[in-house]
């Protein structure tokens, strides 16, 4: 008995010792502004899963900042040339984290029309519209379900959507509004875009680092988008989208536009597919990164972006007088479709 203890034992710790060498850094860096400049190329370097994608040198990278980095450099300044540094990679999926700043990358959609007017949008709502798990929605009078979701952050359960999409059952088709959704949990997007479907979809695949090479990946594992067990909308979708769609909301737009029943009207959307992860420089600082590609069900990046059905811009003169013209123009295809 005593002896298979021991050999339980043993194995054990056999199990364990992959672990705790997995846990080893390979490197370690000072906490200096040179260190700190070291630990967080490095990350980047082996961990970050754009580099080739986007053709990056990150070698030159380092070049270009390391000569900035100073002995006496304050807080502030080392924070700025990390920021800086990391705003090479193009990507809101980048930040760098410290107890007085955040490091981001805006331009993926601030560099394009915005697409998108709040006062316009309470002007469509109403005042007596619904709310249900962060979905506000109502019907319009030519018998349009409109729904305006600004956040996959916000949580949203199955009985909200058995609710949501009951009360818009009367109507002729729906309009998902995700103008704006800078993403959020991607559990919410599925359990969105589930109720649109009522077979099994291939929607994209999935990769992960294996390795420390910029081409490191494991093979693509298919991703499938499962009908939901529950209330299901069978008539015709529109999704409004806009450069400001992104991360969970790119996903959310990849997944509905492979549904038969849904056409994706806006603008491109601002892409976001990399899943993010977090690592932690010597002072403390935190950066976050894309470290896991997601690929349509063609094996394409959708990194930057995913193009719209049909492509329209807000019309500025139309939006003076309160009126949306892609909201405008969603209604036209769902009138078409009847």
């Amino acid at each position: 008995m005593k002896q298979g203890i021991k050999v339980f034992r043993l194995l054990v710790v056999l199990a364990l010792i992959p672990l705790w060498t997995g846990c080893i850094r390979e490197e370690e860096y000072n906490n200096t502004p040179q260190g700190n400049f070291e630990a967080l190329w490095k990350i980047i370097d082996e961990q970050y899963c754009f580099l080739d994608y986007k053709k990056i040198n990150w070698d030159s990278i380092h070049n270009v900042y390391q000569p900035l980095i100073t002995p006496d450099m304050t807080n502030d300044g080392l924070f700025e040339v990390l920021g800086n540094m990391l705003a090479e990679l193009k990507d809101g999926h980048v930040n760098l984290y410290s107890s007085s700043n955040k490091a981001r990358y805006w331009d993926w959609y601030l560099d394009y029309p915005r697409n998108f007017n709040e006062a316009i949008i309470e002007q469509y709502l109403g005042r007596s519209y619904r709310i249900a798990g962060g979905m506000e929605y109502t019907i319009l009078d030519d018998n349009v379900g409109y729904i305006y979701y600004e956040s996959f952050s916000s949580g949203i359960g199955d009985g909200n959507l058995d609710q949501v999409l009951s009360y818009l059952a009367p109507c002729n088709g729906v309009i998902i509004d995700v103008r704006n959704n800078g993403g959020g949990n991607i559990t919410n997007a599925t359990k969105i875009a589930a109720r649109f479907t009522n077979e099994k979809i291939l929607t994209g695949y999935i990769q992960h680092k294996t390795g420390k090479g910029h081409s490191d990946f494991s093979d693509p594992v298919a991703i499938y988008l499962e009908p939901s067990n529950s209330i299901r909308w069978q008539k015709k979708a529109i999704v409004l989208t806009n450069r400001h769609s992104y991360s969970a909301t790119n996903d959310f737009v990849n997944s509905m536009r492979y549904l038969p029943n849904v056409t994706i009207v806006g603008d491109k959307t601002g892409g976001g597919s990399g899943l993010p992860f977090s690592s932690e420089l010597p002072n403390g600082w935190s950066v976050r990164f894309s470290a896991s590609p997601h690929l349509d069900a063609e094996k394409q990046q959708i990194e930057f972006g995913i193009s719209p059905d049909v492509k329209i811009d807000m019309d500025s003169i139309q939006a003076s007088k309160g009126v949306d013209s892609m909201i405008e123009k969603a209604r036209e295809l769902l009138k078409v479709a009847q």
